[in-house]
């Protein structure tokens, strides 16, 4: 905990209280004004000191072009980021009012009819997101995670070989590898746009607040395929009662005219839904009943598709 008070204080803060302690830790403070912020101590080994620059960068113009996503601080000595004894980076960004869309694993809140208003208004969100994207020109030296073809199931995907994992059954191994095949063949003639994406578009990182939706935590952000946004958040809402309905208003929100999205979501849901599979693997213990929840997810949306595929 010294080390979180040590940052605050190179922003002239105090420490509140931790709000998520993950695999980045995330605390909120205050400065004398009373003004919040929160305060991000990034984990070591995943992201460099020029990636993490990056997304600062990223962030910032978004918000300069009235996007509603946290706006980096700088510190009192005018840099957005402070490093740590022991090499940790620490980031600042803006508070933003609200609660969270969802909680992973949570059956949504509230009438199906106010989820798929909530997904119509995040595709639009998301496509807001991805146009003010398009407008900006990128500094020198922007470096980012890939979540390409080779990013998502090449021979070293971002977040692990996810049809490696330890302990699989003969039966979901071959699962998996199915998924992954058909993914890479897959990947090749998709209609995605690609640029940069936010990755996790995860219900934990979506506010609801009083001027509506707002996106946190970019810290997966990268370059990638444009419709793997889509089918991050869609890979949450697989057993919710009124999934079709929510597919279909984050698509209507999105590009409602763009009839190759509807036909490819899926795929990206199931790209999501491998992925998610690696990271678990990589970043928790064997015995974390997240692990169970992320496979058995992949293994029913792949078995799904496959079985699309043969009727």
């Amino acid at each position: 905990m010294m080390a979180v008070h040590l940052a605050a204080k190179a922003w002239g803060a105090g420490v509140v209280r931790p709000l998520r302690l993950r695999e980045n830790e995330v605390y909120e403070i205050a400065f004398p004004s009373g003004e919040r912020a929160a305060l991000r101590l990034h984990r070591l080994g995943y992201q460099t000191k020029e990636s993490i620059g990056a997304e600062l960068w990223w962030c910032a113009a978004l918000a300069d072009a009235g996007q509603p996503v946290p706006r980096p601080m700088p510190s009192l000595a005018g840099d957005l980021l402070y490093t740590l004894d022991d090499g940790r980076l620490v980031s600042v960004v803006s508070w933003v009012e609200g609660q969270p869309l969802g909680e992973a694993g949570v059956r949504l809140e509230g009438a199906v009819d106010d989820q798929v208003q909530r997904h119509f208004l995040l595709g639009q969100l998301v496509a807001s997101i991805h146009a003010a994207t398009d407008l900006l020109v990128l500094p020198d030296g922007f470096q980012r995670h890939s979540w390409d073809r080779d990013g998502l199931v090449g021979e070293s995907p971002v977040w692990g070989r996810f049809w490696d994992r330890p302990n699989l059954s003969s039966e979901d191994r071959k699962t998996l590898i199915w998924a992954r095949d058909f993914l890479a063949e897959a990947l090749i003639a998709s209609q995605s746009p690609t640029g940069l994406i936010h990755a996790d578009v995860l219900r934990e990182n979506v506010f609801v607040g009083p001027g509506g939706l707002s996106l946190l935590d970019f810290d997966d952000s990268g370059f990638g395929y444009r419709w793997y946004d889509l089918g991050t958040v869609l890979s949450q809402n697989l057993k919710e009662p009124g999934y079709e309905d929510i597919r279909k208003a984050l698509i209507q929100g999105y590009d409602p005219d763009n009839a190759a999205l509807a036909d490819e979501i899926d795929l990206y849901t199931l790209a999501r839904c491998c992925a998610s599979v690696g990271w678990a693997s990589s970043r928790l213990p064997p015995d974390d009943p997240v692990q169970q929840r992320h496979l058995d997810r992949a293994i029913a949306l792949a078995q799904w598709v496959r079985y699309r595929k043969t009727v």
